[in-house]
C-alpha cells in the first residue's frame, strides 16, 4: 500500500488521510509514468493491436483519473483554500497531458491500424465502439492539426480549463459570501418553522442573535417561497441574481470570464474546422446540428407557451384579485404561486414535506429498484470526506455485490451547490477479475434540525431519485471495458434518461405509500393528500418548460450565432430568448448568466442544456412502457399490476442501463422501447395532451 492515499488503488479512495500535500506528488509521478507509456506505445516497434496500444493506455488513464477524481471530488464537497490553490495548481497539467495524448498523431496512427486491421472485426461490440470513439476524439484534439496550430489549440485548452474553475469558485465564493442577520422575528412571517429553527441555529454558530439568511438552497427557496415580508423577498432575490456580477463584488465577477470563455470555445472550434462550439459539442451527441436542436426546441416551445402564458395569466389575475399585488415582480412568483397552489388544491409543500424524513424516502427509493431489478440496497463501511456522508453497497440476486455508492445528501459551506452523480471508480476487467464500479451521489438538502431527522420536500425526494438514476447507470453496467463502461461514451443528450426515467415513480401511490411517515405520528401519507398532490402535478407546467426552453436556446444560440466581439452585447441576446420564450421577464439588474454553472464552469453543458428537454422525452417514453405493462396486467392478472413490474425492469436494466456507451443511446432506446421515442408521452405526463 502506497503511503500516498492517492497512489494506492487496491481499493476505495483513502478520504480519511487525503491531504493537500498529497496533491501534487500523485500528479507529477503518474503523469511521468503515463508520458513514459505513450512513448512506448507511440513507438513504430509496438504492434498496433488492442493487447499492445489500446489496454496498457486504459490501465495507465484509469489509474491518473482515480487519482485527479478523487481530488476535484473533494474541490466539490470540500473546498478549502489550500485545496483549492492545490486543484488550480494542478489542474493545467491534467489538461495538458490529455491535449498532448488527443494530438499524439503516432498514437492517433495505431487506432486508425487497429480500426483497419482484420482484429478489429473480431473484437467485441464494446471495444469496437472504443475505437471508433477514440478515432473521432483525436480528431476533436486537434491530432491531424499542423504543429503551429495544435501548439495554440493545447494552450487554448488550458486556458479554458482555468477560467472554468475561476468561474465556478467565484459562484461558491458569491454564494457563500452573503447573509441577512434578521433580528425581528416578525420578518420571517409565513417561513416554515425547520428554515427557521435552521436560520436560528445558523446565527448562534456566528455568536450572533436572531436568525442567519443565506443563498444557499435549503434556505434561499423556501423563504422565496413562503415569507410574508415582501421586501425581504426582493433584498434576497436581488443578492441571488447579483451573485458574481459587478453588481456583487468586482473581484469575483464573472462577465469577464463569460466574454474569455466564448471566446476561447470559439477559437478552438474553428481550428477543428467548425463554424462554431455548438458544431463541436454535438459531434458527440445524439442531435447532430444546431439547427436540429433549434428547431426540436421551437417545435415544443409551440406546444408549451399556450400553456404557460395561460399559467401566468392565471397566476397574475390571483395576485390582484386575491393578494392585493397590482404589479407581480420576479421576488413574488414562487410566494404568489405557493398561495394559488395551496388555495386550489388545499395543501402546501410544508405539510407535504412532514410526510417525508430522509431516511424513509431512502428506505422506499432502495424498495423500487430491488423489485424492478432483483437488487438489494445494504449499509457497508468506508472512509468519507464528512460524518454525515452514508455508504452502501448494491447486492444482486445471488448475492453478490455489483457496485458501492457514497450519499452525501446535506449543504455545507465548503460544498457547490446543486446535485449531482459522479464516478469514483468505473467497472472494467482486470486481471484478476472485475473491478466493481462506485458512484458518488451529491446533493444540497437541509441537514437535521432540532433532534428531528431531516426532511424533505417533494422537490428534493425527485432530485435524490434523480441522481441514484445517474447512479444507477453507473452501478449495474454489464460492461467490462472502461471507455464505453456506465455512463462512459454515453451520449449527453441521453445521460439524462435514466435518471428523469427515475423520477417519474415519485407520482405513484404503490411507490410513495411505502417510502412515508409523518415525522411526529409515523402516518403515512394519506391517499386524500397524495391525491391533492397529484392534481397539482402539472401545476404551471408551462411556466416551467417555458424557463427550460429559456435556458437551452440562450446556450444553444450563445455557442452557435453569438458573436463574443460583436456589437450585440449578452444581455441583448438573453432579450431575443426571452422574448421568444417567456412569460415572466425579471428586472435588468437580473445576471442569471453570472451563475450559469452548468455552461460555463466545465464544458458538460455547454451547448448541451438542451439535452434535460431531448432526454426526458426519452425517458418519459421508456416509463410509458411500464404504464402500458401495469395497463395490460391490470386486464390480465389485476393482482399483479404493478408499476413495479419486474419483467419490464428486467428488459431497461439489459437494454439501457447495462449496455452504457457500448452502442449509440438510439440504439438502446430503440431495443427497449421497439420503435423511434416520441413526445406524446412528455407531453400527456406535463398535461399538455390528454391521455
Amino acid at each position: 500500500m502506497s503511503t500516498n492515499p492517492l497512489l494506492d488503488f487496491s481499493g476505495l479512495p483513502r478520504y480519511a488521510t487525503i491531504r493537500v500535500e498529497h496533491i501534487e506528488t500523485a500528479v507529477d509521478t503518474l503523469l511521468a509514468q503515463n508520458r513514459a507509456l505513450v512513448e512506448k506505445l507511440s513507438d513504430p516497434a509496438t504492434p498496433a493491436t488492442w493487447t499492445a496500444v489500446v489496454k496498457p493506455l486504459e490501465d495507465a488513464n484509469e489509474r491518473l483519473g482515480r487519482a485527479w477524481g478523487a481530488v476535484g471530488h473533494l474541490h466539490g464537497v470540500l473546498d478549502s483554500p489550500e485545496l483549492r490553490a492545490a486543484y488550480e495548481a494542478n489542474q493545467p497539467k491534467l489538461v495538458q497531458y490529455y491535449t498532448e495524448l488527443g494530438q499524439n498523431l503516432a498514437l492517433f496512427g495505431k487506432y486508425k491500424a487497429l480500426k483497419a486491421s482484420s482484429e478489429f472485426d473480431v473484437l467485441e461490440p464494446a471495444q469496437r465502439k472504443i475505437i471508433d470513439n477514440e478515432l473521432r476524439d483525436f480528431r476533436l484534439s486537434g491530432a491531424e492539426l499542423p504543429e503551429a496550430e495544435k501548439k495554440r489549440f493545447a494552450d487554448l485548452q488550458e486556458e479554458l480549463a482555468g477560467v472554468c474553475t475561476r468561474f465556478s469558485n467565484n459562484v461558491l465564493d458569491a454564494t457563500n459570501a452573503y447573509t441577512l442577520l434578521i433580528q425581528d422575528a416578525n420578518e420571517l412571517s409565513g417561513v416554515p418553522a425547520d428554515v427557521v429553527e435552521a436560520a436560528g441555529e445558523a446565527a448562534s454558530k456566528d455568536g450572533a442573535r436572531g436568525w442567519k439568511l443565506t443563498l444557499k438552497a435549503p434556505c434561499y427557496i423556501p423563504v422565496m417561497q413562503y415569507a410574508d415580508n415582501r421586501a425581504l423577498r426582493e433584498k434576497l432575490y436581488r443578492a441571488y441574481v447579483t451573485r458574481a456580477s459587478e453588481l456583487d463584488a468586482a473581484a469575483r465577477d464573472n462577465a469577464p470570464l463569460i466574454t474569455q470563455i466564448l471566446k476561447l470555445r470559439h477559437e478552438s472550434a474553428r481550428l477543428l474546422g467548425y463554424a462554431n462550439y455548438a458544431e463541436v459539442s454535438l459531434a458527440t451527441k445524439m442531435a447532430q446540428q444546431p439547427a436540429q436542436v433549434l428547431e426540436f426546441l421551437r417545435g415544443l416551445a409551440t406546444k408549451a407557451m399556450p400553456y404557460a402564458r395561460r399559467d401566468f395569466a392565471e397566476l397574475e389575475s390571483f395576485a390582484r384579485d386575491e393578494l392585493r399585488l397590482d404589479q407581480l415582480d420576479s421576488w413574488d412568483l414562487a410566494w404568489a404561486s405557493e398561495k394559488l397552489r395551496a388555495r386550489r388544491y388545499a395543501f402546501s409543500d410544508q405539510e407535504i414535506k412532514q410526510f417525508f424524513p430522509e431516511d424513509k424516502v431512502r428506505e422506499g427509493m432502495f424498495r423500487v429498484v430491488e423489485r424492478l431489478y432483483g437488487i438489494r440496497v445494504e449499509p457497508a463501511e468506508a472512509e468519507t470526506w464528512d460524518a454525515a456522508v452514508r455508504f452502501f453497497t448494491l447486492i444482486d440476486a445471488q448475492g453478490a455485490p455489483v457496485g458501492q455508492f457514497y450519499l452525501d445528501t446535506y449543504a455545507r459551506e465548503t460544498k457547490r451547490g446543486g446535485a449531482w452523480m459522479d464516478e469514483a471508480i468505473t467497472r472494467r476487467r482486470t486481471a484478476t477479475g472485475v473491478q466493481a464500479p462506485v458512484a458518488y451521489l451529491i446533493c444540497n438538502f437541509s441537514p437535521p434540525v432540532g433532534g428531528r431527522p431531516a426532511l424533505l420536500t417533494h422537490d428534493e425526494v425527485l432530485t435524490l431519485f434523480h441522481e441514484f438514476g445517474h447512479g444507477l447507470h453507473h452501478l449495474l453496467t454489464r460492461v467490462d471495458y472502461i471507455g464505453v463502461s456506465g455512463i462512459r461514451g454515453v451520449e449527453w443528450d441521453a445521460v439524462e434518461l435514466p435518471s428523469q426515467f427515475m423520477e417519474n415513480f415519485c407520482w405513484e401511490w404503490e411507490v410513495l405509500r411505502h417510502m412515508t411517515a409523518h415525522v411526529n405520528s409515523g402516518e403515512s401519507l394519506p391517499r386524500e393528500l397524495f391525491d391533492k398532490m397529484l392534481a397539482a402535478k402539472n401545476f404551471q407546467a408551462g411556466m416551467q418548460t417555458a424557463r427550460q426552453l429559456e435556458y437551452a436556446l440562450f446556450d444553444m444560440r450563445l455557442h452557435g450565432d453569438f458573436d463574443p466581439d460583436g456589437a450585440v452585447p449578452l444581455q441583448q441576446l438573453i432579450k431575443e430568448v426571452r422574448d421568444e420564450v417567456a412569460v415572466t421577464i425579471p428586472p435588468d439588474y437580473n445576471r442569471f448568466a453570472n451563475s450559469f454553472s452548468h455552461i460555463f464552469a466545465g464544458a458538460g453543458y455547454a451547448a448541451g442544456y438542451y439535452s434535460y428537454k431531448w432526454a426526458e422525452v426519452l425517458s418519459a417514453d421508456a416509463y410509458s412502457m411500464f404504464e402500458e405493462s401495469r395497463e395490460t396486467l391490470a386486464r390480465s392478472e389485476p393482482e399483479r399490476a404493478s408499476i413495479l413490474d419486474a419483467a419490464t425492469g428486467s428488459r431497461f436494466l439489459a437494454e439501457i442501463l447495462a449496455v452504457g456507451g457500448s452502442r449509440p443511446a438510439i440504439d438502446s432506446f430503440r431495443a427497449f422501447r421497439g420503435r423511434e421515442p416520441s413526445a406524446d408521452a412528455l407531453l400527456r405526463h406535463n398535461g399538455m395532451i390528454s391521455a
